[in-house]
């Protein structure tokens, strides 16, 4: 049974985030059992337990982080549940995919409608327009499902995907533009490099998110350039960007100069890529990410970017630790 409420969990009240994780921690040792293999793994043996047999923890920064790659090779499920769906990253060609197995499914919609409404306002206000041709291409893509339910959300006639055809997207936007109409494009890195270079078109009413993504199409560019690239090209202030993963379900926003911000049930940690057992709440080093939403998998997660966050909670990403396989959304290094 699950120990927590879940309303909790897309509380507003940060007091709550320390015992709600606490709680979690407790119930994903008892009923995760690759997650319980790995803490056992690191947990010192004299570690006080509670009358469970549960580890004692006081903060959220001693729970132990499973590394992301376990995705790739385990059924990382927290209870016993036949999955109604699943998430798979793109990976690369001769490299294993994540799996991430979803019990329920509107977990993960309040999550990113949530997240979405709190940086960006109410979703029958904006045009929602996907450029994902890639992940268009792949069955179990967590961004596509969540662009997807952004744009039915949206009820708007013109939300919808593009795969290719720059020129109807062009003529989408110019319309748009005219009408005053604020405009989301949510595009992966080189599709939107790609426009950009066929339709360079003023906008003051669209927002560009750059989700990441250059997939082997094009020469690698640092995030300034892409963004140096994309404000010229639309003459904006600014481009935007996303922070999430197929191990995730939760999304993080930056909305101008890489700096990610969490929803109030996300957290981002630092641990020294030399010592990974030494957790902060804030400096340069790998990232790891507490994700209230994921219930049943695993909330507490070691990922292989490595980035700064800083003391208000924000961070940036740098790119992959160097001995971690490429993945297909990787962001790129700085």
């Amino acid at each position: 049974m699950l120990p927590l409420d879940v309303n909790n969990i897309f509380s507003n009240a940060p007091s709550l985030f320390n015992q709600t994780a606490l709680d979690l921690f407790a119930y994903q040792y008892s009923a995760n059992k690759v997650y319980q293999r790995w803490c056992d793994l690191i947990i010192p043996a004299q570690h006080p337990k509670n009358e469970t047999g549960v580890p004692v923890m006081d903060h959220y920064t001693q729970i132990p982080a499973m590394p992301i790659g376990f995705f790739k090779t385990e059924t990382v499920q927290t209870g016993n549940y036949e999955p109604v769906l699943y998430f798979e990253s793109s990976g690369t060609t001769g490299t294993e995919q994540s799996k991430h197995y979803i019990k329920d499914e509107s977990l993960y919609q309040q999550s990113f409608m949530t997240a979405f409404e709190a940086v960006y306002g109410p979703i029958q206000k904006w045009c929602i327009i996907g450029l994902l041709p890639a992940y268009l291409e792949r069955p179990h893509s967590s961004l596509v499902y969540m662009v997807e339910h952004l744009i039915q959300a949206s009820n708007h006639e013109q939300s919808g995907f593009y795969l290719y055809d720059h020129e109807a997207l062009a003529q989408t936007l110019v319309a748009n533009e005219a009408a005053g109409q604020k405009t989301l494009l949510i595009g992966v890195t080189f599709a939107l490099l790609d426009f950009a270079a066929q339709y360079p078109i003023p906008l003051e009413h669209t927002t560009i998110l750059e989700t990441g993504g250059m997939k082997g199409r094009r020469k690698e560019l640092t995030r300034e350039e892409v963004h140096g690239v994309l404000m010229e090209a639309f003459k904006v202030k600014s481009i935007h960007g996303e922070y999430g993963m197929t191990e995730l379900l939760s999304q993080a926003y930056a909305t101008g100069n890489g700096m990610y911000k969490c929803p109030p049930w996300m957290r981002v940690l630092v641990t020294e890529e030399e010592d990974p057992l030494t957790v902060k709440t804030s400096g340069r080093g790998t990232l790891q990410v507490i994700d209230l939403a994921n219930i049943h998998s695993c909330a507490f997660i070691a990922t292989e970017d490595v980035g700064a966050v800083y003391t208000d909670g924000s961070f940036e990403v740098f790119g992959r630790m160097d001995h971690s396989a490429l993945r297909g959304c990787s962001l790129m290094v700085l």
